[in-house]
């Protein structure tokens, strides 16, 4: 959760207050999953704004895989100047993932990776060790001004780019696969942090961005997801301070790369805004497709969507994409382009009831 993250090291938060943080988004998130008010506002957004945050997010790993490619590095054992040419092949080998798609390319370049770092954590083996789990109760006073502000900044990123965003990417990416509906996502942030808090994790959800790296180096299962997460549990029961240190010296040539290839995938996800991929469209007659008159129920018949919706729509992506990047927030994307996408669609939709009722006048007076 990037903006509990942002307001705790900028405010020096403790533990209590980061978990009081936690602890209040996963109340609301629940409380809005239990309710049923996040199914109904799915169901309220325009596909334009959806496809728009995606895009959005996808723009923004690019920007952040090329802050972290231009990050200098300090490679140990003789390696310190070799990150252009560590680039270059881990470049290379994602560009052989679009031809050999099932090479395990992502776990190529972890072991590369682990490999280059290796002479860093040769220097201080001592990172084995079994966690003793603790727990500990935030007290009233951790939920305090500083605490509930910080999650009430992360409810609109968790709402759209967590639980929104990703059942979205989820059905686009594997339209064959039942898609996890926004309640079902909602409780499974609510859960992740009512336990998770009480023991001292950092308060989590989840991210179209992962969702999009997971798919693009392979995953097309809840198995891949288990499997991430027994390794996870291994390492941070058995191994967790060694697997931060292998987190920290991970070279960034890489990483870099890897990111790249996540932000390749979720934005990718805009091309099919007007096609029969989108959620709010259908294939119409004779292969037209057509924008359903009320969005998101498949199998109803809508209005032809003509040149200008096309273009009207792309504009609604592309200035909620760009509300994202330029001012690093979800939230402010959707805000800046949310009430407009529903004026353009029920404008449009007014003008083609307009012009069918004009239509319909003509023909009635032709027949008298």
């Amino acid at each position: 959760m990037k903006a509990i993250a942002a307001v705790a090291l900028s405010r020096n938060f403790s533990k209590e207050e980061v978990a009081s943080a936690g602890l209040f988004v996963a109340a609301i998130i629940g409380l809005l999953s239990v309710t049923g008010l996040l199914r109904w506002f799915n169901h309220r957004i325009p596909t334009p704004v959806m496809k728009g945050i995606q895009v959005g997010v996808g723009l923004s790993l690019f920007s952040y895989a090329g802050t972290v490619l231009r990050k200098p590095e300090d490679y140990s054992g003789g390696l310190s100047d070799i990150h252009d040419q560590v680039v270059f092949i881990a470049f290379l080998g994602l560009l052989a993932s679009f031809t050999f798609r099932k090479a395990p390319v992502a776990l190529i370049l972890l072991l590369a990776g682990i490999f280059i770092a290796l002479p860093k954590l040769i220097r201080d083996p001592s990172g084995l060790g079994i966690w003793q789990p603790y727990a500990f109760v935030p007290i009233s006073r951790s939920f305090s001004y500083e605490g509930i502000s910080a999650g009430l900044g992360q409810i609109p990123l968790t709402i759209l780019n967590s639980i929104i965003a990703v059942s979205a990417l989820s059905a686009d990416l594997l339209p064959d696969v039942p898609a996890p509906t926004p309640t079902a996502m909602g409780f499974s942030v609510t859960a992740m942090n009512l336990i998770g808090c009480w023991f001292g994790s950092m308060p989590v959800c989840h991210g179209s961005g992962g969702l999009a790296a997971q798919y693009r180096f392979g995953a097309r299962s809840g198995a891949s997801i288990i499997f991430l997460g027994l390794i996870k549990l291994i390492l941070g029961m058995f191994a967790g301070p060694f697997a931060k240190q292998v987190f920290q010296d991970f070279p960034n040539a890489i990483l870099g790369i890897m990111v790249f290839a996540a932000a390749l995938e979720i934005t990718n996800a805009g091309e099919t805004l007007n096609t029969t991929g989108a959620r709010d469209l259908m294939e119409g007659k004779d292969g037209v497709a057509t924008a359903l008159t009320r969005p998101n129920r498949p199998g109803e018949p809508g209005e032809e969507l003509t040149e200008e919706m096309r273009s009207r729509r792309w504009v609604v992506m592309f200035i909620t994409a760009g509300g994202i990047l330029t001012f690093k927030n979800d939230a402010v994307g959707f805000i800046a382009e949310g009430p407009k996408a529903a004026y353009v669609l029920l404008k449009k939709r007014v003008e083609h009831h307009g012009a069918m009722h004009d239509s319909k006048e003509v023909e009635d007076s032709g027949q008298g």
